[in-house]
């Protein structure tokens, strides 16, 4: 069996390259860098072949790294040999991985020898334990998710000026302008080490100068650019908690349902009046709704916000196969017909149901007459609220006589905001009426059309008299029970 050995050069400095890894040089195989540009190699006094014209020759890392480990594997096949990485093998090296992927589909045999990673110089030169939490990031892979401020960052592979620009612009999403960011170069090479600490706003400044060995390396900080949903998360487990605002501590899932409607209807207002602060705060306060029905989940042992974030993960990526998953995505389905099978809904009425759920449409107006009432704009008794109920039905009469379409619709409003004003003096709450008066109408319309279903036929072919029969029946026999 062939073998490949993958032998760590160290991070730059003759006391950082292992006894092992210098042995495993000297022996008669035929040796692979994937970069000369090292330090140590002038020393070695080996030969070798080295992959540098790759990375002038290919578009971008990913090809370079994807065309040395094939041409390793390739190689291997046909002889034992080594390939040399600078460092550790096992860190920040990309193409070690995919040997070890693709030599294992040829069954060639992997052996690794490992050296100081510039890593550990790094710990060294920087005084810095890494028990204390540290991230290693490559600079072609920040992203903000993989950022923390509660942990050390490395970020690796800022070979240049233009690299250095894009990771200060993607660093600038999540931290301050000004947090403190330390530019390291050939750390832990006696002679040549070389830190400077910079604003980040300053990273790729002209002053500055990077090359194959510079690294950045971000401390614990607090100088976030922007709180993030797991500081709101916190937020909300402190509120709930026994130290917490008793507002919050009281709620429960049935107690919030209104408040989330409210805010709900406060965001499309903003959105109505192009007001982006508004967005932004009404964004804010449904986003705490959410963390704090997760808050009660995870207190009741159901739920919690990760689970809530996967199911709608999973639910948009379902419902757009065409973006997600081209090549089986059925293209002949409507949005609706996609939620219908997603739900396992074979009748209209299931849609229906789950159409009516939506959220109540009353709420805005009860909430204006209590606002009202509160600085005495209102009846003292409930006698002219009746009156002004029969007041605004007889003047919508007249203009729906007159056929004045806008002037209709105005009556129409000024009729159920004066409906809304007869329930709040009669402390009904006018969205679980009209909620119940919807089940009504659901259950009463599913008999309609399982009468027909049952009769052997459709909607199609019945006519109006006939599904009036069975709505009547429907109501005899009350089906809402």
């Amino acid at each position: 069996m062939m073998s490949i050995t993958i032998v760590g050069l160290g991070a730059g400095d003759l006391s950082q390259i292992s006894f092992a890894a210098v042995n495993e040089l000297k022996k008669d195989k035929k040796i692979y860098l994937r970069t000369d540009n090292h330090p140590i190699v002038e020393y070695l006094n080996i030969e070798y072949t080295s992959f540098d014209e790759y990375y002038d020759r290919l578009e971008n890392f990913e090809e370079v790294y994807e065309a040395i480990s094939e041409k390793i594997v390739e190689e291997g096949k046909k002889e034992d040999i080594i390939y040399a990485v600078p460092g550790h093998p096992r860190v920040a090296e990309k193409t070690v991985s995919l040997i070890e992927k693709y030599a294992k589909l040829e069954n060639i045999e992997l052996e690794i020898i490992a050296s100081m990673s510039f890593i550990d110089a790094m710990y060294n030169y920087l005084g810095f334990d890494p028990s204390d939490g540290f991230t290693l990031i490559d600079a072609f892979e920040v992203r903000r998710k993989n950022l923390d401020s509660e942990s050390n960052i490395i970020i690796t592979q800022v070979y240049d000026r233009y690299i250095a620009s894009n990771v200060k612009l993607k660093l600038m999403d999540y931290y301050d302008d000004e947090q403190d960011v330390w530019l390291v170069k050939s750390a832990g090479i006696k002679n040549l080490e070389y830190k400077k600490k910079v604003h980040l706003y300053d990273l790729d400044s002209i002053k500055n100068e990077f090359d194959h060995l510079t690294s950045l390396y971000i401390p614990k900080s607090d100088k976030k650019r922007f709180m993030d949903i797991e500081d709101l998360i916190e937020i909300t487990k402190k509120l709930r908690s026994e130290d917490g605002c008793p507002w919050d501590k009281e709620q429960s899932h049935g107690s919030l349902k209104r408040y989330i409607v409210e805010e709900a209807y406060e965001l499309v207002e903003a959105i109505e009046e192009d007001d982006i602060d508004g967005i932004i705060e009404e964004l804010g306060d449904i986003l705490y709704q959410v963390t704090i029905h997760s808050q009660i989940g995870i207190e009741e042992g159901y739920f919690d916000i990760y689970e809530v974030s996967n199911a709608i993960s999973k639910k948009m990526i379902d419902r757009h196969a065409h973006v997600f998953d081209k090549e089986n995505a059925d293209n002949s389905l409507t949005w609706e017909e996609k939620k219908m099978i997603e739900k396992n809904e074979t009748k209209i009425t299931e849609s229906i149901k789950r159409t009516v759920k939506s959220l109540p449409g009353l709420m805005k107006a009860e909430k204006i007459q209590d606002k009202a009432a509160k600085v005495g704009f209102d009846w003292d008794s409930i006698e002219p609220v009746f009156d002004k109920v029969l007041e605004e039905y007889n003047e919508f009469l007249v203009e729906y006589k007159n056929f004045d379409k806008q002037k209709m619709k105005n009556e129409f409003g000024d009729l159920l905001f004066s409906l809304v004003n007869l329930a709040r003096f009669l402390k009904i709450d006018p969205e679980e009426a009209i909620q119940l008066t919807n089940h009504k109408f659901i259950s009463r319309f599913e008999y309609v059309e399982n009468a027909i279903l049952e009769s052997g036929k459709t909607f199609e072919d019945v006519d109006l008299n006939t599904m009036d029969i069975y709505w009547n029946e429907a109501k005899k026999i009350d089906v809402c029970k």
